[in-house]
């Protein structure tokens, strides 16, 4: 969290008030909840009337894709079908495969490049395939695996050409990258406090004006009967100082943090040459040839992400022993009922899955340094090299059943 954004909670949670209360303290929480909404707007580029405040982006996306669908199915039974990437977050994912399980709705697909961007081509076959059946379509802004950011408006306006209601996950966007809803043409935009310095709890999302949404909690009718339940005013507070505090800065701490970035991949390449770094290619960078997934794309990517593959390696092994040297970092994978799994993403980009498995997620923040990166480009080559080792010590002499 940003240093303000804990003062700002700290200090908040020493009031007292509901902000659905109607006597003195429940007017000035009420009072402190409807500032943060209108510092979000501006933040967001939205009207505060726009701002539904939730729990954090888990909820906003399943509010966002149940309740949309539920209201588009509602007015015409044809809208069974939902657009949407193979790359999303599991927060989008794995509502639609409940929607799919328990509401009859269909998925389909929407093409993704080398590099993880949305194929506009594509995705238009599929909306003039569809016709009338699509309920709505779903695209993240920026994938929090590979760091590729899709290109919001131009995908808004091919949607709103057929007349279907766009929803995009914007939380690793926001605050890193400039989000402005209205400009964007989204009809609907989830967001995660915790990612731009707020409180993990916190987040919104956003929906336009007029837009039917079914609510998926129901109690006290808060959030214009959209999202009942008590407010979290000293969260809610905090979430706002962040964003303002984030977006204000994301200029010149977007250029400083991709800088750190470019200056770690090159140090990953310089230590192992054969890392292939997956996603867009950094404008920045010079032309990394062959050891790039993501080469000739003209993505952008997100300031503080780094995605690399490091072949005959797998990556749970790196990172612990990235871990025992004091690098925190992550595979990316989704754990499956304890087992680990290749990257969904990087199988939809066309990552073969062996090399898939060598995958890991490098993350630079608004605490991230140079001293950090020298860190990692100090022991990326000896924990390759070892974690190499060890895959080939392991490997099976001969199979048996336990």
């Amino acid at each position: 969290m940003l240093p303000e954004a804990v003062a700002a909670m700290v200090e908040e949670m020493t009031h007292v008030g509901n902000a659905s209360s109607l006597h003195s303290s429940g007017r000035r929480a009420r009072r402190v909840v409807e500032e943060a909404r209108e510092r979000l707007g501006v933040a967001f580029g939205a009207s505060p009337s726009e701002v539904v405040f939730t729990a954090g982006g888990t909820e906003s996306d399943n509010l966002a894709v149940k309740g949309l669908f539920w209201a588009r199915r509602s007015a015409d039974q044809r809208r069974r079908t939902i657009v949407a990437t193979p790359i999303e977050h599991h927060a989008v994912l794995d509502p639609l495969e409940w929607l799919v399980a328990h509401e009859g709705a269909e998925v389909v697909w929407a093409p993704v490049d080398p590099a993880g961007r949305v194929d506009l081509d594509g995705l238009s076959e599929l909306l003039d395939a569809c016709g009338a059946a699509v309920a709505l379509v779903t695209v993240m802004w920026a994938n929090n695996e590979v760091g590729t950011v899709q290109p919001i408006a131009e995908i808004a306006e091919l949607v709103h050409r057929h007349g279907i209601p766009l929803h995009t996950d914007a939380i690793q966007a926001v605050g890193h990258l400039p989000v402005d809803f209205a400009a964007s043409g989204a009809d609907c935009l989830s967001v995660s406090g915790h990612k731009l310095g707020g409180p993990v709890s916190s987040g919104a999302l956003l929906a336009r004006r007029g837009l039917d949404l079914v609510p998926g909690l129901h109690g006290g009718g808060q959030e214009r009967g959209i999202r009942s339940g008590t407010l979290d005013v000293a969260a809610l507070r905090a979430f706002a100082t962040a964003a303002a505090l984030s977006v204000e800065s994301q200029p010149a701490e977007g250029k400083r943090v991709a800088a750190l970035r470019d200056d770690l991949v090159r140090a990953v390449w310089q230590a192992v040459p054969d890392a292939v770094l997956n996603g867009a290619v950094p404008a920045d960078l010079a032309d990394p040839g062959p050891t790039s997934a993501g080469t000739g794309s003209r993505a952008e990517r997100l300031p503080g992400n780094a995605h690399f593959t490091f072949p005959g390696c797998e990556g749970d092994s790196l990172l612990y022993l990235l871990d025992a040297r004091g690098v925190e970092c992550s595979t990316g994978s989704a754990c499956q009922a304890g087992v680990p799994q290749p990257s969904h993403v990087l199988l939809a980009m066309g990552v073969p899955e062996s090399t898939a498995r060598g995958a890991l997620r490098f993350t630079l923040g608004h605490t991230s340094t140079a001293a950090d990166v020298a860190a990692l480009a100090e022991a990326i080559g000896p924990v390759v090299e070892r974690a190499r080792g060890a895959g080939l010590s392991s490997e099976p002499t001969a199979s048996f059943k336990g």
